[in-house]
């Protein structure tokens, strides 16, 4: 069963990120001008928060090997999966310096803070969006053992049995996706929740559970073999991954519409003449169609944008991920 959530964290939440994007960073003097020309002087750490093989580990290592053609220097990807994101945090703050940044998803500031309240052991403000780069694509798929071809058809059957349908959803945005679909369908549906997601596929194809939320290249398989049948992709665009899947407004629940922004975080001293130059380089990356193109495969579409555009997107996802908790909405496990 969920836990309830309490709406003042959210309110905590949009303070500490009104902290993090504001425009709280003066002009750099001549010397530190100086400086961030002839940056980076050594090795560059990229961390991410997901495993090899994720199509953010391809994404992230695919930006790491552009820039440092752009850089001069080597850029080396570091997988720190697990926690939310967190541990790929505290391993970037460990540095403090404009040498190591993240390449991440938006809910390490959007997210973390109404998952862990109290208990996230980071500031927000000491990781500042520098620069987006990419959109995974989220899904929603529902097991064949239901018999529906719609979400409307889901929606209609979950208000025939009220607590006796189950969900899983790998953790961040997925969870929110549907406990905003629960809110705005008004129905109640039974979260299982997974240490390891691997079983919940297994889970998925009985029938114990029938409803899957994670992202678009974990669930081909389970539609590819018959098991699943997608409902919904949160984008507010259609994936090239699965032209024939709808997203949220055509879906007929526009309420769902949830990209998932990732991009590249730096320390809180970042200069903003170094910000608008690591966004200018991931621009010249993130705009390449040979790069759109290799990554195609990971479920990923391009996003660029600067630091201000990255911190918007973030804001827009805290902003919508809030308001289905201060709704009532069952805080996910």
């Amino acid at each position: 069963m969920h836990h309830a959530y309490f709406a003042s964290r959210a309110l905590i939440c949009g303070i500490a990120l009104v902290a993090t994007i504001g425009p709280s960073f003066a002009q750099p003097a001549p010397a530190q001008g100086q400086a961030v020309q002839n940056w980076p002087q050594r090795t560059v750490r990229m961390i991410t928060p997901l495993g090899p093989g994720s199509g953010m580990d391809v994404a992230a290592r695919v930006f790491a090997e552009r820039l440092s053609q752009k850089w001069g220097q080597p850029v080396v990807v570091e997988n720190r999966q697990g926690a939310d994101g967190i541990l790929a945090v505290q391993s970037f703050l460990t540095d403090r310096d404009n040498h190591s940044l993240i390449f991440g998803f938006g809910g390490l500031i959007s997210i973390n803070p109404l998952i862990h309240g109290d208990k996230l052991p980071y500031d927000v403000r000491d990781v500042v969006p520098v620069a987006s780069a990419i959109d995974s694509t989220l899904a929603l798929t529902v097991s064949e053992t239901l018999k529906v071809d719609t979400l409307q058809d889901f929606v209609k059957a979950a208000r025939e049995k009220p607590g006796q349908l189950n969900w899983a959803a790998t953790t961040g945005l997925p969870l929110y996706v549907v406990a905003a679909l629960q809110k705005v369908a008004q129905i109640d549906i039974t979260q299982i929740s997974y240490r390891d997601f691997g079983p919940a596929f297994q889970d998925f194809a009985t029938g114990r559970v029938q409803l899957l939320a994670t992202g678009i290249t974990l669930l081909l398989p389970q539609v590819a073999n018959g098991r699943g049948k997608f409902l919904m992709i949160t984008n507010t665009a259609r994936s090239p991954l699965a032209p024939d899947v709808p997203t949220p407004q055509e879906a007929g629940f526009p309420e769902l519409a949830f990209n998932g922004v990732n991009g590249l975080y730096g320390w809180r001293d970042i200069p903003e003449s170094l910000k608008a130059r690591i966004a200018a380089d991931v621009r010249a990356i993130a705009t390449d169609p040979a790069v759109a193109e290799r990554l195609k495969p990971t479920g990923t579409t391009m996003r660029p944008g600067n630091a201000a555009e990255f911190a918007a997107a973030i804001e827009e996802q805290r902003v919508k991920v809030a308001a289905v908790a201060q709704a009532g909405a069952a805080k996910p496990k």
